[in-house]
């Protein structure tokens, strides 16, 4: 590389405002202030990276001292000794101060000291203070006072991305911007003028790749572009940015998470392989797999959730998703949208990427089928729980065993009102479905969830109650004794034998099922909150 040479990102940087791409409101704002001589004493510039704080200040500071017009123009000429000496970062009245560096409390005293002398060249003496965020505490006092209430020729300009690090008594005597990140189609557009520029080719989806990659930054795009453009000879394709990333080309992520849903775990893995050995970053093949997730996610006809049409896909890529999710739930979506967030943290911090990539490809495969837990929990109940049946007493034929030993519908019970029908109780799940069928609520959530039985008989039960309630057993006798027609000896002991409650006894059987104790370890920190 030429010794003279000068990277992109400097080469075309925004010289003045109608070349600030991206930012229309930032621009219409301060032109219309300076044309109307409402130039405010303190600005502050905040944003990601490379999205035009610094150009923004030095483009201002132009607009203030350019010598074509007899007082601040909002259309620096660009081309007169001030204008200049700005741009090269050598007039003696605009300083630009990184604050990295110059974090003291001396710092800003002198330059606090150094504001009260009037300019030398310029109208305006112009400080641009980058990164303020960096100051120390001491520092930002000693700039408090000066910065609310400047000498008339001052300005202050700070630059910051992170504005959360700006104590609130700094914000209050600025006027804030938001620089926003540049949509993907101005940078596009941005790249594809400095090609023609530079003489060097640039495919649309190079372009593509590159301002997508840039993520909002003219500066890390134009960093890319330089990059590719050293890498090819200035033949930048698809290929060669795709390469120069280590990313996977999104048909290529489509065509994998088609895998991934279709079940075939021998598939997904060889392809995981087959990726891997042509360099891609697994980590940046999380994110395009986290990136079709949402998408897909939004294309859902269960969701209809507006315009997807800037999605990064093309229009036969999102009709492949479209068919990929056919039959797909947004439950599913979801569980693996929620593993793939927590597999970022471990992919960061393995040691062998490779490895953690493997197996979150075969735990992706696993939940993609799996059905809800709350089927879970009610598929278990229907295995594992098999009450005694509530049958009546009465001149009706009694069941047969057969029927005895399955659990009748509780919409089937009898009602503890009905005329001549009284239920026969033998055991704890015959109450509490006794007491479901009669619409006890309050005393069917007591007995499930506080009582501890000890010893249950047609006619008597030993318990304790964990309870605040001390008259349940009372409300329970009543009630017992207007359901079965017989007095019934409620003996509740005073210690508790650890025993466990119903509730807790249906929770315990639930999660020793296979499936739902699989659906606990994918979902760290989930429990079962209820049976039905």
């Amino acid at each position: 590389m030429s010794a003279n040479y000068t990277v992109l990102a400097r080469k075309y940087r925004s010289q003045d405002f109608n070349s600030l791409i991206g930012q229309d409101v930032l621009v219409k704002t301060l032109t219309t202030a300076i044309n109307t001589d409402r130039i405010a004493h303190a600005y502050i510039f905040t944003g990601i990276r490379g999205t035009g704080k610094t150009s923004t200040a030095r483009i201002l500071a132009k607009a203030l001292n350019c010598q074509s017009s007899a007082k601040a123009t909002a259309a620096p000429c660009g081309t007169c000794e001030n204008c200049n000496a700005i741009a090269a970062g050598q007039h003696i009245d605009v300083l630009e101060i990184d604050a990295a560096s110059h974090t003291g409390v001396d710092n800003m005293r002198d330059i606090m000291d150094a504001a009260q002398y009037r300019p030398t060249n310029g109208r305006y003496k112009v400080y641009i203070i980058d990164e303020v965020h960096m100051l120390s505490n001491s520092a930002f006092n000693a700039l408090l006072k000066t910065l609310e209430e400047p000498p008339a020729h001052v300005i202050f300009i700070l630059a910051t991305t992170e504005i959360r690090k700006v104590p609130v008594t700094i914000l209050s005597r600025c006027q804030r911007f938001d620089l926003c990140r540049v949509p993907v189609d101005v940078l596009k557009k941005h790249f594809a003028w400095i090609a023609s520029c530079e003489k060097v080719t640039l495919e649309g989806d190079a372009n593509e790749l590159l301002a997508r990659a840039a993520d909002g930054s003219v500066r890390d795009g134009l960093s890319l572009f330089d990059q590719a453009i050293a890498q090819t000879g200035g033949n930048v394709d698809r290929t060669a940015v795709l390469n120069m990333l280590k990313r996977a080309d999104r048909g290529v992520v489509v065509d994998f998470m088609k895998i991934l849903l279709s079940g075939d775990t021998s598939a997904a893995l060889s392809k995981a392989d087959e990726l891997y050995q042509s360099g891609a970053d697994l980590s940046l093949l999380l994110s395009d797999m986290m990136e079709w997730t949402h998408w897909a996610t939004r294309m859902h006809p269960a969701l209809r959730a507006g315009d997807v049409s800037s999605s990064p896909f093309s229009h036969d890529q999102r009709e492949q998703i479209l068919g990929t999710i056919d039959g797909v739930t947004l439950n599913t979506l979801s569980r693996l949208w929620q593993v793939m967030v927590a597999s970022v943290e471990e992919m960061q911090k393995s040691a062998n990427q490779k490895q953690c990539f493997d197996m979150l490809v075969v735990r992706l495969m696993h939940i993609a089928d799996m059905p809800p837990v709350d089927v879970l929990i009610s598929q278990n109940q229907n295995t594992v729980r098999s009450p005694s049946s509530v049958t009546r007493n009465s001149t009706e034929e009694k069941p047969t065993p057969e029927t005895t030993d399955c659990a009748a519908p509780m919409s089937e019970s009898p009602r503890a009102t009905d005329n001549g029908l009284r239920t026969t109780i033998n055991s704890a799940a015959d109450l509490t479905a006794a007491l479901t069928a009669a619409k006890e609520a309050i005393l069917l959530s007591e007995f499930s969830n506080n009582v501890e039985v000890s010893e249950f008989s047609d006619g008597r039960i030993k318990f304790f109650n964990r309870g605040a309630d001390k008259a349940f057993a009372a409300k329970l006798s009543k009630w017992l004794l207007t359901a079965t027609g017989k007095n019934w000896n409620l003996e509740q002991i005073q210690e508790s034998e650890n025993a466990p409650t119903l509730a807790e006894k249906s929770k315990n059987d639930a999660a020793s099922d296979p499936m739902v104790a699989g659906a606990l370890e994918l979902f760290a920190g989930a429990e079962i909150i209820g049976t039905n």
